[in-house]
């Protein structure tokens, strides 16, 4: 075992999870709030979350972040994309500019992006863009490996690096996005394997393809998974296989959001592969891990049921690049907002005796909902 690895272990080993005694402080003094119990759902378990993460009963986050990965995949020369692979170095830079779906969101909403380059086909020259390539692009994943397992570490812990210079610049939520032409087919190789899943439960159509390429696209995919044999049980030999520099970038993303104590926002299909990913090699990360919205890609589903995670919303959204982060994000702003300036049933004052029957039970589900 080389240094890289050992350090990525030593990191992973010293993860610890959520501080209980905060959560239940926190959810004690939701229960104090001059509501109804449970009244505002998922934003109460939301600021009961980031109480466990930070060990802080009230939180307010300032800097939100969202990092997006970009790099370019081999096995778009087997037919399983629709755009060519120039895209992926264009929109790096376009996303650098704020200039694409998920920068202008970003942006509107008050939040940062961080774009990187861990393996884009191109060289980009620009001060905007974080310089991490490791290649220029990985190996077409049909004919052989995606990349070496020295260099799947290497991503990993170029992510895990990222979000630790992002919380000593001062960030406190980061959103984990990506760019890459053919990486839904890269996510849906790693996510079958992981899951051992048929190829045809969690492979997507991406940025739209033909029926023709569809089922090229499956057809690549179990061809790749029987050329490089991957291990379900070796997630590092999983993403070096059949996975991509910017999946294995996001697996470190998450990683180190939990080495670091904030939360990390997933976005759609393959933030969800990246964060089952970190989630098979450092299980306490899970606990720092925010689902944004369910991803119109078939294998979300899949994904999001394999980490135990339900997702905050569903817009039917399938753009990628960390979009719907900042919009989880918000709802961060709002579960802090309840939390640290609702008024207790004391400072308003109300008596809150009438709810003590209505506490022993769910008092306010009707059956058949």
């Amino acid at each position: 075992m080389d240094n890289n690895e050992s350090n990525l272990l030593r990191i992973i080993g010293s993860v610890t999870g959520l501080d209980r005694t905060a959560a239940d402080k926190a959810r004690a003094y939701q229960a104090r709030l001059a509501k109804p119990p449970g009244s505002l759902g998922r934003l109460e378990d939301l600021s009961i979350q980031l109480a466990g993460i930070t060990g802080r009963v009230h939180n307010e986050p300032k800097k939100k972040l969202v990092i997006a990965f970009c790099s370019d995949n081999g096995v778009v020369e087997e037919g399983v994309a629709s755009a060519p692979q120039s895209v992926t170095a264009a929109q790096t830079l376009n996303m650098a500019h704020g200039k694409t779906g998920a920068a202008v969101i970003a942006k509107r909403l008050g939040y940062g992006m961080l774009v990187c380059d861990v393996g884009v086909n191109a060289e980009i020259n620009d001060p905007a863009v974080t310089d991490r390539k490791i290649a220029f692009g990985t190996s077409n994943i049909a004919k052989g490996a995606a990349m070496t397992r020295d260099q799947a570490i290497t991503a990993v812990m170029h992510g895990i690096e990222l979000v630790s210079h992002a919380v000593k610049d001062g960030a406190g939520v980061i959103g984990v996005g990506e760019m890459g032409i053919g990486n839904t087919t890269t996510s849906s190789a790693v996510l079958a394997v992981l899951s051992r899943r048929g190829v045809e439960e969690v492979t997507g159509r991406g940025a739209g393809i033909t029926d023709a390429a569809y089922k090229k696209k499956i057809s690549v995919i179990k061809k790749a998974i029987s050329v490089n044999s991957p291990d379900c049980n070796d997630v590092i030999d999983v993403l070096s296989k059949v996975g991509g520099f910017d999946i294995a970038a996001m697996t470190g993303a998450f990683i180190g959001a939990a080495y670091n104590r904030i939360p990390a926002v997933i976005d759609g299909f393959i933030s969800a592969v990246a964060a089952l990913c970190a989630y098979r090699l450092c299980p306490a990360a899970r606990e720092y891990m925010i689902p944004s919205h369910r991803s119109y890609e078939i294998g979300y589903g899949v994904a999001a049921d394999e980490l135990g995670l339900k997702p905050l919303f569903d817009l039917g959204m399938r753009l990628g690049e960390g979009s719907g982060c900042p919009i989880a994000m918000m709802m961060l702003d709002a579960a802090c907002a309840a939390m640290n300036g609702m008024a207790t049933f004391d400072e308003a004052n109300i008596n809150d005796g009438y709810l003590d029957e209505i506490r022993k039970t769910d008092s306010f589900s009707v059956k058949g909902e």
